[in-house]
């Protein structure tokens, strides 16, 4: 595929009835669930569609964003959310500033993932989440070589210095969750 398409096709993927069908609600659920969370930072925010039902869940959020366009989508989508321009490997924030951080769908567009990993661990007290496509098959999000590997999200995040991390197997999605 050549990039124009590709990138047509990661935002028809993208479309929020794509999303809900995938069942961002039971994500959201899981994470509140799992810590007793009350701040996350969401990285690569998008449209602010994870964002919107973090808020939902009563969750103060703050998202960031490298794309100016996809800020100004999420600031209308969740209005009482806090939206920045930053890149996930350089996060402008204190040591410890968030309960959490999320990386929804974005993990596998970064460009160093080590240096991005630590910047979410830096930035959280309790841990970081990761849901992403599993590399199975192409039914649905981005094509396999886009895609990372189980082993290589849990390799990483050993490096970062994580020492825990859970794969839980969704209905479309995998989700990481990794502590120390």
């Amino acid at each position: 595929m050549n990039e124009r398409t590709y990138n047509n096709e990661i935002e028809r993927l993208r479309s929020p009835e794509r999303i809900e069908r995938l069942e961002i609600s039971r994500v959201a659920e899981r994470i509140i669930k799992d810590n007793s969370v009350n701040s996350i930072l969401d990285i690569g925010t998008g449209s602010g569609l994870f964002a919107g039902e973090f808020v939902k869940n009563k969750m103060n959020v703050t998202g960031i964003d490298s794309n100016l366009k996809m800020i100004e989508s999420a600031k209308e989508l969740v209005p009482n959310g806090i939206f920045k321009e930053a890149a996930a490997e350089a996060l402008p924030f204190e040591d410890k500033s968030f309960d959490v951080a999320f990386m929804g769908l974005v993990f596998h567009e970064v460009d160093d993932y080590l240096k991005a990993l630590r910047e979410a661990g830096r930035v959280s007290r309790l841990g970081v989440y990761i849901l992403e496509w599993p590399y199975k098959t192409e039914d649905a999000g981005p094509p396999l070589e886009h895609r990372l590997k189980r082993e290589f999200v849990e390799q990483t995040a050993i490096q970062a210095g994580f020492s825990k991390v859970e794969v839980t197997e969704l209905k479309k999605l995998v989700l990481y969750s990794i502590y120390w």
